[in-house]
C-alpha cells in the first residue's frame, strides 16, 4: 500500500475503499493508497502548485456553483476530475473527465467505460453522472477559451 500518489493524465478514477484507503485506477494498473480520495486530490493539487480549496474556489468563480464542483488538477495537461457525490461524504469517488469513453445506466448505478477499455461500476445515478460530466466539460471549455485568449 502506497502512502502518496500524484494524479497524472493516465489516472482514471480514485475510489474510496474505506475511511482511510482509496483504490486508484491508472492505465492498466491498480494502486491502493492510504488516503481518502479527497486527500489524494488535495495532495495532487498541491504537487501542481495549488490546493484543493484553491482549485475549488477557482471552479466556483468560473462556473458559479460550489456543490459537487469539478476540479482542475493541472491546467496545461487538461487534467480535470469530478466527484460522484459531495466530497465531504465517505462514498465520494473522483473521475478523470478526459479518460471517459462512454457511460451507461445500471439500475440505480452507472458504469463508466474508459478509453483504455477499463470499466468501473459506481454508486451514482445515470442522470447525476451525466450532470457531473456536463459540469466538468463546461469547466474544460471555459479554461480552454481562457488559455487561447492569453496566446
Amino acid at each position: 500500500m502506497l502512502q502518496e500518489y500524484e494524479i497524472n493524465s493516465k489516472t482514471l478514477a480514485i475510489i474510496p475503499i474505506d475511511n482511510e484507503v482509496s483504490k486508484v485506477l491508472e492505465g492498466e494498473s491498480v494502486y491502493y493508497i492510504k488516503k481518502t480520495p479527497t486527500e489524494i486530490i488535495d495532495h495532487s493539487c498541491r504537487y501542481f502548485g495549488s490546493s484543493y480549496l484553491g482549485r475549488f474556489e477557482g471552479t466556483k468563480h468560473i462556473l458559479g456553483f460550489n456543490y459537487k464542483a469539478p476540479i482542475i488538477i493541472e491546467e496545461t495537461k487538461r487534467i480535470i476530475f469530478f466527484p460522484t457525490a459531495s466530497p465531504r461524504l465517505s462514498n465520494c469517488a473522483w473521475i478523470n473527465l478526459h479518460n471517459i469513453k462512454s457511460y451507461t445506466k445500471d439500475y440505480k448505478k452507472s458504469i463508466i467505460l474508459f478509453k483504455n477499455g477499463s470499466k468501473v461500476r459506481l454508486e451514482i445515478s445515470y442522470n447525476s453522472l451525466e450532470n457531473q460530466i456536463f459540469r466538468a466539460t463546461r469547466l474544460a471549455v471555459l479554461i480552454n477559451e481562457r488559455i487561447k485568449k492569453k496566446k
